[in-house]
């Protein structure tokens, strides 16, 4: 099993979670982050035509917990939603998951796992 973290702009985060539903990820945890990054290097940033203080950088943190099977689509999937090709797309991470328990039956490895980690994606 494989945990793929991935750190978004906000104004992507809806193509993102459009995009994993479409490929069968209906089940992830997200939440607000903040962090500084390159834009910071550069001063203010301009989007849109608006300037913007780039001290703190508002970002979405997504974690998904998958089969192995299911990382290259889900990490594409991800890339390709989040893409703007302006500096501060973000970043995805994969990291190996030893173990996983479910709480509340006591399954363990993929067998604890609900969406994707319980389903081979489909190719569309």
């Amino acid at each position: 099993m494989k945990k793929i973290e991935a750190i978004i702009r906000t104004s992507k985060f809806e193509d993102v979670k459009e995009q994993l539903k479409a490929i069968g990820i209906d089940f992830f945890s997200y939440w607000d982050a903040s962090g500084v990054g390159n834009e910071h290097m550069r001063g203010h940033h301009s989007y849109r035509g608006t300037e913007y203080d780039t001290q703190y950088i508002p970002r979405i943190f997504i974690s998904i917990v998958l089969r192995d099977i299911n990382v290259a689509k889900t990490l594409n999937c991800i890339e390709k939603s989040a893409f703007t090709g302006e500096i501060g797309d973000g970043m995805i991470f994969s990291y190996d998951i030893e173990e996983s328990v479910r709480i509340s039956n006591g399954a363990r490895g993929e067998a604890s796992t609900s969406g994707p980690g319980d389903k081979i994606l489909t190719e569309s």
